[in-house]
């Protein structure tokens, strides 16, 4: 069958044919690829900058982010039958004993680091025709959102870091009380770093719960993303005309940044605005690029005397694909024409090395096995 591969070695990358896969386990489930996803992790595997291949292979098939539907299942396969479409997870557990994270399956806090991950390290992905797994990583998905679920992983990042903002938010008393989170969410201001698929799908998370919602990019306050995070009711600033610390002055005390750039500068001058009792997300990986300059005494003051939080979130468990296919629902139930224009071309395989290596364009480019 079908596959978009990496070989590290040689430096290259391919179509090549891939060995079918086949049931190992009683509770393995076999699924057709419908979609595979395009995003910057995809984009450096292509260009070699990272991607383990599995033991005792030359190759790596790339992908993440997809959705497929059961052809075959074990034996013991309970929740899931042929026909129904389901969004596989990413991460596997690693293998030692005493990884507390692993062994209760959040393999998305693993605490070894020998984790592996579909399409990127250890373990093939997604960007095939066919693929065999364990019935513990699939999530169901409603037929009626079968062309969006394709977001769903990329989703995922943001639902990990809201599941914990209000895990942190229940440090403040008046928050940690029955229907405190819809009482006060609305009451809370957000700001989004970033106006790219991440962005764009964190901000309609940030909306869903009661967020008033800002987005800061370097788009113009004219582009086709300025208009969508205003179409779905949040707000657009172009840093093409506001500087990062006149933001307050329009925002007000800034509750919560949801960083969704991967560039380090922009961050760190956006910790400084952070807001009393403020929480910051970090989801992106910069490149291995020059230091850069940052007020360390006004970031360190701030954390300290407003009471702020900084953290980061890397991959997802279950809950998080769960509340991603809830809040997908949502939003198309919502917005049904915007969360469509989030993809904005579906592609065959053929077309990879454009996709993967050519000028990035639009917001979310997918491929599709199906047509």
């Amino acid at each position: 069958m079908k596959a978009v591969a990496v070989f590290p070695q040689e430096k290259k990358i391919q179509i090549i044919d891939h060995p079918m896969p086949k049931l190992e386990s009683e509770t393995d489930v076999k699924i057709r690829i419908l979609e595979v996803g395009i995003c910057g992790t995809d984009r450096e595997i292509a260009r070699l900058e990272y991607g383990t291949p599995p033991k005792n292979s030359s190759y790596l098939v790339i992908g993440h982010e997809t959705i497929g539907q059961v052809v075959e299942i074990g034996p013991k396969v309970s929740k899931i039958k042929p026909g129904d479409f389901v969004v596989p997870m990413v991460r596997r557990p690693c293998w030692h004993p005493d990884c507390p994270a692993c062994r209760s399956g959040r393999q998305d806090f693993c605490l070894t680091g020998d984790f592996s991950e579909r399409g990127i390290k250890l373990l093939h992905g997604f960007m095939t025709e066919f693929v065999v797994d364990d019935q513990k990583y699939m999530n169901l998905v409603p037929p009626q959102i079968k062309d969006l679920a394709v977001l769903v992983e990329p989703l995922t990042i943001a639902e990990k870091g809201l599941i914990q903002v209000w895990d942190v938010e229940k440090r403040l008393p008046w928050l940690d009380a029955p229907g405190a989170e819809e009482k006060y969410a609305h009451k809370q201001k957000a700001l989004v770093l970033g106006a790219g698929p991440v962005g764009l799908l964190g901000a309609m998370a940030l909306l869903v719960r009661g967020f008033e919602t800002w987005v800061y990019s370097r788009d113009p306050k004219d582009s086709v993303k300025a208009k969508f995070a205003e179409s779905i009711g949040g707000k657009y600033i172009s840093s093409r005309d506001t500087g990062i610390q006149e933001l307050p002055k329009q925002i007000g005390n800034i509750d919560l940044i949801y960083e969704a750039t991967g560039a380090a500068a922009i961050s760190f001058q956006a910790m400084e605005i952070l807001g009393i009792n403020g929480v910051f997300i970090f989801t992106g990986v910069p490149g291995r690029k020059g230091p850069i300059q940052i007020d360390a005494d006004l970031i360190m003051r701030n954390l300290v005397l407003k009471n702020q939080l900084v953290y980061g979130t890397v991959n997802a468990g279950k809950d998080a694909f769960e509340k991603a296919i809830s809040d997908l629902t949502e939003f198309a139930a919502r917005w049904p024409q915007q969360i469509h224009q989030i993809i904005t071309g579906r592609y065959p395989v053929n077309d990879y090395q454009d996709l993967l290596l050519g000028p990035i364009s639009g917001m979310k480019r997918v491929i599709s096995f199906s047509s």
